[in-house]
C-alpha cells in the first residue's frame, strides 16, 4: 500500500465506495420493472443462433437448451446495468481514473446493442446477430481508440511485470491496451451462456480489481469497480437459474471491455488471466474447438465453450455455474495476493 494512505483515508474511501455500490444496486433494481415492461411489450426475445462459427448446425446445444428456449426469455437486460453505472459514475467522475472505464463500458455496450438489435429482428435461422468478424473489428477499433487516449492523453507508457517491475513499451501501449480490451470483451461474451455464469464471474472479478485499486489509492477507480459490482448483483438477482432475462451482448461486451480497461489502469494486465481464469478457459476452449475443426476436421469438446461440454457430460447447469463461481473466487483471491506480493501496490 502507498505509505501516504492512512487507515483513516482508506476507511473513508471504503465508505464512499460502499455507498456508490449500494446506489448502483438500488438504481438497477428500480430500472428493472421498466425494462421488464418494455421487454415484454416489444418482445425482446432472445433468438438462439442455429449455426456455429465454423458453419455446422448446433445440434448438441439445441438439445441441451431445448426446454429453456421453449419459453420466451428477454435479452438486453445488461442495458439496465450500463445505465445505472453511467448514472452513478457521474457523481464519481474523474478524468484520470473513471472517464476511460466509463467510455469503455458505453462503447462496448453500443457494439453489443447493435448485435442484439439485429438478433431481435432476425428470423431465428442461421447466425443470430452481427457476424463474428464484424464484431471483432468493431471492438478492436474501440480498443485502439481507448488505448490511444490511455497513452497519448493520460501518459501511460509502461506495464508492470509481477515481481520484476515496470517495463517501458512506449507507443506499443496502444496495441497492448487494445489487445486487453478485445480479449476480455470477447472472453466475457463467450462465457455468457448459462444462467448467472457471466454475471457472477464478473462480480467476482470487479470486486478483486476494486480491492486492488483501493490499496493502490486509486479511489475513483475503486468506486467505479464497486459501482459495477452493485449493478451486477441486481442483475444476478433475476438472472440466477432459472433466468428471468439475459444480459445480451449489450451487457457482456460492456462489462468485458470495462474489465479490460480496469486491468490496464491498475497495471495488473498479467494478473487479469488469473483473476479472470474462467473467462480464459471459456475463450480458450472455443478457440481450440474452432482451430481443431478447421485444421483437423474434428472436435476436441462435445460442445464448446467448455460449459456446454460439461453440460453434455451430464453436469446440471447450476452445478457448472456454481463450481465455476468457486474457481473464479479462489482465483480472484490469488490475484489480489499476487498484486500485493508482486509489487503492484
Amino acid at each position: 500500500m502507498n505509505n501516504s494512505i492512512t487507515l483513516t483515508d482508506l476507511t473513508n474511501e471504503m465508505t464512499s465506495v460502499f455507498i456508490l455500490s449500494v446506489a448502483a444496486f438500488v438504481l438497477a433494481m428500480m430500472l428493472t420493472p421498466i425494462y421488464t415492461y418494455l421487454a415484454y411489450r416489444y418482445k425482446f426475445w432472445k433468438k438462439q443462433r442455429q449455426t456455429s462459427t465454423t458453419g455446422e448446425k448446433l445440434l448438441i446445444f439445441a438439445k441441451l437448451h431445448k426446454e429453456k428456449f421453449k419459453r420466451n426469455i428477454p435479452t438486453m437486460a445488461g442495458a439496465i446495468g450500463v445505465i445505472a453505472i453511467a448514472t452513478v459514475t457521474l457523481f464519481n467522475l474523474d478524468s484520470g481514473q473513471t472517464w476511460l472505464p466509463l467510455a469503455g463500458l458505453i462503447g462496448g455496450a453500443l457494439v453489443g446493442l447493435l448485435d442484439d438489435i439485429i438478433n431481435l429482428k432476425g428470423d431465428g435461422s442461421g447466425v443470430a446477430g452481427l457476424r463474428t468478424e464484424l464484431k471483432f473489428m468493431m471492438i478492436t477499433g474501440l480498443g485502439l481508440a481507448l488505448g490511444w487516449y490511455f497513452f497519448a492523453k493520460l501518459g501511460y507508457t509502461s506495464v508492470h511485470i509481477p515481481f520484476a517491475g515496470p517495463l517501458d513499451i512506449g507507443w506499443m501501449m496502444v496495441a497492448l491496451f487494445a489487445f486487453a480490451v478485445v480479449a476480455t470483451g470477447n472472453a466475457v461474451n463467450i462465457s455468457d451462456g448459462l444462467d448467472g455464469l457471466a454475471g457472477g464471474l464478473l462480480a467476482i472479478s470487479f470486486t478483486a480489481f476494486g480491492v486492488i485499486a483501493l490499496l493502490q489509492g486509486q479511489f475513483y477507480l475503486a468506486g467505479f469497480c464497486f459501482t459495477v459490482v452493485g449493478a451486477l448483483l441486481s442483475y444476478l438477482w433475476f438472472n440466477i437459474y432459472p433466468a428471468r432475462f439475459f444480459m445480451g451482448d449489450v451487457g457482456s461486451f460492456a462489462f468485458g471491455v470495462a474489465l479490460g480497461v480496469v486491468a490496464m489502469f491498475t497495471n495488473t494486465l498479467f494478473l487479469l488471466p488469473i483473476i479472470g481464469i474462467i473467462f480464459v478457459i471459456e475463450a480458450g476452449s472455443s478457440l481450440l474447438q474452432i482451430t481443431s475443426k478447421r485444421l483437423f476436421h474434428r472436435k476436441i469438446f462435445t460442445s464448446a465453450p467448455i460449459h456446454h461440454h460439461l453440460e453434455a457430460a451430464g453436469w446440471p447447469e447450476t452445478k457448472v455455474t456454481m463450481r465455476f463461481w468457486v474457481i473464479g473466487a479462489v482465483a480472484a483471491l490469488i490475484g489480489v495476493y499476487l498484486a500485493i506480493a508482486g509489487g503492484h501496490i
